[in-house]
């Protein structure tokens, strides 16, 4: 059985939350603090909760706004709270008209309301009640069923009152006695509500409420733990110690038994080993943690409750470090993730039905590559069996690939919260998560492809597509369009650059100066394994000297006749090679000198102007690039075609 939507009303900040679809796996609330998501789902939980709870309170409970409207109500009056919608799935659905003959339900959605003054459910289920009853009457001998009042029915009513005057007990048939025994027994008579009680009730699915402060503690009283879970005043996160010990098969008081310590705690770690292979298959940040578990005697002047032994003790270890930490002392995030998956466990294990799970701002101490984390244990380990909504205002437990998912949840003046699936007429403060998600999905695939090769600045980008179209002309390979070029804006940011993009598990590779001063780093990144094996590509590799910018690839005439034909109307006179310092390797560095020398444009000289030069006069310049060039070229591509699988 699905939840397919649901309408909150009068409930504190929610006045009337207006329907909305819930997603058949996956639904994300998002809204900001204090705009309501948390009421929402402890509404929802409400509806039927997978253990006890206090149902509605209307004076607590009630919008404090509407307080009059609220007195004014009749007293016998159901004010709904929650309104959720529901569908039969195929299985279900032929349950019931396989008792109840085919098209039983004229719908397989129906919808349950709660709310205050009255802690029923409100069931509205379409049945079609005449073609129920023309089936139903197909059970019946061929004498009773031709009746004329039993034949002429079609309400489940008259078709009882009709096998009722058919006589007494023993002048009627089996069959009709059957019949008119089995609809006597029927709630009210009714079949609607027999329907409910006999198939819809029973198949309802379970609500599973968890949040960020529902984890396990690192320390507890055993005599403490079992007076207060029979007292019915135990927290979630005992609960889910108590789920770790269920999935031991220990209970509490076995603790209390001394001689019993060494065989518990052994299973106890069997069952904390179970709990952590789970994690440590979603938790990326780090798989050197174990959990222990440990009987102590209670301290010496303890407070209470730990006054009172025997003290059950969970410590985490950490290999790495070979220490070990309390439980609750331990990273919240990992606390909390290791707690969860405990109590869901077991409470899956033990589900007579389908579950519908709640969490309340999931992973609000995950850092966000593990929140990316726990997204995918949502999407593998819990959607593809359950139903799962959650709340957030974290742009890193939004997948900007399933947006569809997500509500938005506002909180209105003098209107309350409302829900919406028009995610982007949201106001600026709720669509933030949103915008941030999809602007950290654009870095990655809008600059950027699976394989980047990193340059200093747009005027390389330039030079690389004209010297590969160069080198094909000479039979010579050329750059692989697999290859994004991106520019980034000056050598000093290579190294963020190949951190951000190895980061995302981008193939990264870099072309740079050898005069680089940024070289260092990224050879560290490469050396950390954050850019492609053999990455780090230097010009000086195909030039032959010791220090090469990739203008240096070109005959030094030809770069000379791109910086002419690019200042034609600053120089006086054409820069030729008597004008360059012949013991400076590189030509952009020559030239430079030049610029300062003449005092041409206040000394300086703009290193794009060139290769724009070229790109607008290809035409007239391609054929003057030299075989030489072509040759160097070539030899560059191929280096960097070797790094693509």
């Amino acid at each position: 059985m699905e939840l397919t939507g649901a309408r909150v009303s009068s409930y504190r900040s929610v006045e009337d939350s207006e329907e909305f679809r819930v997603e058949p796996d996956v639904t994300a609330l998002v809204g900001k603090n204090e705009s309501g998501k948390t009421n929402l789902l402890r509404v929802l939980y409400r509806m039927r909760p997978v253990e006890p709870s206090a149902g509605f309170d209307e004076v607590i409970d009630y919008p404090a706004r509407l307080t009059r409207q609220r007195k004014q109500a009749p007293a016998d009056q159901l004010i709904p709270v929650v309104e959720a919608s529901f569908r039969l799935n195929d299985v279900e659905l032929a349950a019931i008209e396989a008792d109840l003959g085919p098209g039983a339900l004229k719908s397989r959605e129906f919808t349950v309301t709660k709310g205050y003054r009255d802690a029923t459910e409100q069931f509205d289920i379409d049945c079609d009640e005449a073609a129920i009853t023309a089936h139903l009457r197909t059970k019946l001998d061929q004498p009773s069923a031709t009746d004329p009042a039993v034949a002429q029915a079609t309400t489940i009513k008259t078709l009882l009152e009709g096998l009722e005057a058919l006589g007494t007990p023993e002048e009627i048939s089996a069959a009709a006695q059957a019949l008119a025994s089995r609809v006597r027994g029927w709630r009210g008579q009714d079949v609607a509500l027999f329907v409910i009680d006999e198939y819809i009730a029973p198949k309802m699915p379970k609500f599973v409420y968890f949040d960020d402060y529902d984890a396990m503690p690192g320390k507890i009283s055993i005599p403490d733990l079992i007076a207060r879970r029979d007292g019915g005043t135990i927290t979630r996160g005992e609960r889910a110690l108590l789920s770790l010990l269920s999935m031991a098969g220990i209970r509490p008081e076995d603790f209390q038994e001394t001689a019993q310590h060494e065989r518990l705690i052994r299973e106890l770690e069997n069952a904390g080993n179970v709990i952590s292979d789970e994690v440590f298959e979603y938790w990326s940040q780090s798989d050197e943690l174990e959990v222990k578990l440990e009987i102590l005697p209670p301290e010496s002047g303890a407070a209470p409750p730990l006054d009172q032994g025997p003290i059950l003790q969970i410590r985490v270890h950490n290999r790495r470090h070979r220490a070990s930490v309390p439980f609750d002392e331990r990273s919240r995030g990992f606390v909390w993730f290791f707690s969860f998956l405990a109590y869901f466990n077991e409470l899956e294990e033990g589900a007579s039905s389908d579950l519908v799970i709640l969490l309340d701002e999931p992973g609000l101490s995950l850092h966000a590559c593990a929140q990316k984390d726990f997204l995918r244990l949502i999407d593998e380990r819990l959607a593809p069996k359950h139903q799962v909504l959650y709340t957030t205002h974290s742009p890193f437990m939004i997948s900007p690939g399933s947006l569809h998912r997500v509500r938005t949840v506002i909180d209105h003046d003098r209107a309350g919260t409302k829900v919406s699936e028009d995610i982007f007429r949201a106001d600026e403060d709720t669509a933030f998560p949103l915008l941030t998600a999809m602007g950290i999905e654009m870095t990655q695939t809008l600059f950027v492809g699976e394989y980047t090769l990193l340059l200093e600045g747009p005027s390389d980008l330039i030079y690389l597509d004209v010297l590969s179209e160069a080198a094909e002309a000479q039979g010579l390979e050329g750059l692989d369009p697999r290859w994004v070029k991106t520019p980034i804006g000056g050598a000093g940011k290579l190294s963020t650059f190949v951190t951000l993009l190895g980061a995302n598990k981008l193939h990264v590779a870099v072309l740079t100066d050898s005069s680089t001063k940024d070289t260092g780093a990224v050879q560290r990144l490469r050396d950390n394994g954050q850019l492609t094996a053999g990455g780090l590509v230097q010009v000086s590799e195909f030039t032959g000297t010791a220090d090469a910018d990739i203008e240096d690839l070109f005959a030094p005439a030809f770069y000379l006749e791109l910086v002419n034909r690019a200042y034609r109307n600053d120089l006086t006179q054409p820069i030729t090679a008597d004008d360059l310092n012949p013991n400076d390797p590189r030509i952009v560095r020559q030239v430079e000198a030049v610029f300062k020398k003449r005092n041409l444009t206040k000394g300086r000289f703009n290193h794009y102007r060139p290769s724009a030069t070229l790109l607008r006069e290809q035409a007239d310049l391609f054929d003057r690039i030299d075989a030489a060039t072509a040759l160097r070229a070539g030899k560059l591509f191929t280096r960097l075609n070797a790094l693509l699988p």
